[in-house]
């Protein structure tokens, strides 16, 4: 029986710039698996999505092509069959790239021993985040709660840039393993149809990946800064479910050539690589977080559970054009763009005083970039219980933000389309407008598009209220 270098395929579905690969096939061939894990992941934030799924699935494929059709695939328990992987056969080296989740280093830290024990060469490397999340911190030694002083100071001063990329020739893989499974056998694809039409929207995998960076640094990437805040604009990379699955990783993109673009441009782009790099850091460090307030006053917030209100918002039937929009983005493609999840979100948690984790639970389902740390960050952020938090009195307005980042409605009725006749001029408060702008329109308000199902005015001193009973 011949000695075989295993790499465990996990967030890095790839072939280039990933490290744990390039160690496993430096001694020629490699055996690459992938575990759905099913057993450890055992809270509800934890699971994967529907939406996630979809992708995960379509990106295995792509995956096991660009590997001859070499991939291992396994269901179940990653420590019982790796377990059972090294009792079968003669395993040389295992390696695998970090995940960063605290369901996941509690697992990984239980296999690296196991492996250990064995006698077996495991070794494991960063080709998820641009800096590991302790090597940043404070002069104190403690970790960072605002970001700006992470980002500036703790990722770009204190520390040397990223590592360098990893560019592989191609990879030689050993025949598949006779216990192993193809990767239908994992039953990825969700039963509900909904998710059918991603198809319309999504290249999936390494190459799509790469031609998608390449084509928003050729056109969106200059004006950036500004325009990333626009949603009919071009100025967005739609990086982040080839990010989150590791189609790409945040490396390469740091380091591809962007000198034709201006530097505030880039500089800004960059930055919001940080933003996720902070994300990471905040889970890492305050694994709590993902199921809890990280500001725990916000444990004595009275939340509602108006489950009308809820369904509303998840189904984009609010009244307020721009959350409706950003809402039907999301159930249509499983993308939302960022300026609208902010909108959308603090229209839940400000608006509908929903708690945050229940926004998080729909995003986490609908999003083909469903990612952890980023849903939690970001909803925290939003309700002003997370780190660097927006003030709680900061309630995005949705009538004044359509107008500003959407003037024109391009966005709003691309997936508001029974609007599509309406006047930029009413747009965002269509309530203002007098019955003849409606029969222009061919609108009959309240049938053909609803009413608002909350006063902003009233809505947002109710809010306020709320958190000043908490802020003491």
């Amino acid at each position: 029986m011949s000695k075989i270098s295993i790499h465990w395929f996990r967030n890095d579905l790839r072939v280039q710039d990933n490290p744990s690969l390039q160690f496993a096939a430096q001694n020629g061939s490699v055996t690459p698996i992938f575990i759905l894990d099913t057993v450890n992941n055992t809270e509800k934030e934890f699971k994967l999505g529907e939406a996630g799924a979809w992708w995960l699935h379509h990106s295995l494929h792509s995956l096991n092509k660009s590997l001859d059709n070499k991939i291992n695939c396994f269901t179940g328990d990653p420590i019982k069959i790796i377990g059972e992987l090294i009792s079968n056969n003669q395993v040389e080296s295992f390696s695998w790239n970090r995940c960063y989740s605290p369901w996941e280093i509690k697992r990984d830290t239980l296999i690296k021993s196991l492996l250990k024990e064995k006698n077996i060469n495991v070794k494991t490397f960063n080709g998820t985040l641009l800096w590991e999340p302790w090597e940043i911190l404070k002069d104190d030694n403690t970790p960072y709660r605002v970001f700006s002083p992470f980002y500036r100071k703790g990722c770009l001063k204190k520390h040397s840039g990223p590592r360098k990329v990893i560019n592989l020739d191609d990879v030689i893989c050993s025949e598949r393993l006779d216990s192993s499974k193809d990767v239908d056998s994992l039953n990825l694809l969700p039963k509900n149809s909904w998710k059918d039409k991603f198809k319309k929207y999504w290249n999936v995998g390494e190459k799509a990946a790469m031609e998608k960076y390449i084509h928003f640094r050729n056109n969106g990437l200059n004006g950036y800064k500004e325009g990333r805040n626009f949603p009919s604009q071009e100025n967005v990379s739609v990086l982040s479910p080839h990010l989150h699955f590791g189609e790409i990783s945040p490396h390469q993109i740091w380091y591809n050539d962007k000198s034709n673009c201006p530097e505030k441009d880039v500089g800004h782009f960059h930055s919001e690589l940080g933003w996720r790099e902070f994300s990471y850091y905040l889970i890492y460090h305050f694994p709590f977080m993902c199921s809890e307030n990280l500001n725990k006053r916000f444990d004595k917030f009275p939340w509602s559970a108006n489950k009308d209100f809820l369904k509303a918002w998840q189904m984009g039937n609010t009244g307020y054009p721009i959350v409706d929009a950003g809402m039907r983005q999301l159930w249509e493609t499983g993308y939302m763009h960022n300026r609208v999840r902010m909108i959308v979100a603090s229209f839940l948690v400000k608006n509908l005083l929903i708690d945050w984790r229940i926004g998080l639970e729909w995003f986490n389902d609908c999003l083909c970039d469903a990612d952890l740390a980023n849903n939690t960050a970001s909803w925290q952020w939003t309700a002003g219980s997370g780190a660097d938090a927006a003030p709680y009195f900061r309630i995005f307005n949705p009538i004044l933000q359509g107008k500003k980042f959407d003037p024109e409605g391009l966005y709003t009725k691309k997936f508001v389309p029974e609007l599509k006749n309406f006047p930029a001029k009413h747009l965002f408060a269509p309530w203002e407008a007098n019955d003849s702008v409606f029969k222009d329109a061919g609108i009959e308000y309240g049938k053909d598009y609803p009413k608002p199902i909350v006063s902003i005015e009233e809505s947002r001193d109710i809010a306020l209220k709320a958190y000043d009973q908490i802020k003491g």
